[in-house]
């Protein structure tokens, strides 16, 4: 597993495509890959913590800056 982790950029995107990025993005990872997700769609943390719930992704950290949220995800064991 590298340590790189994967920027997905959703800024100005609202509900559902910021997942709808981070759901392809994540197809293509390995088991325990991370990704970090931005997105101003205050509707996004809830969104976030739904995905990962039914997905059985980790969400690692929800980060806040203003209108800038930031999410860090691993990917479910397959």
């Amino acid at each position: 597993m590298s340590d790189d982790i994967a920027l997905i950029d959703a800024s100005g995107l609202k509900c559902p495509l910021p997942v709808l990025k981070a759901r392809k993005a994540i197809k293509s990872l390995d088991a325990g890959a991370r990704i970090r997700v931005v997105s101003t769609d205050p509707a996004s943390p809830l969104d976030f913590k739904h995905f990962c719930n039914t997905a059985g992704h980790e969400l690692l950290k929800i980060t806040e800056d203003g209108e800038r949220i930031e999410f860090l995800i691993a990917k479910a064991a397959e």
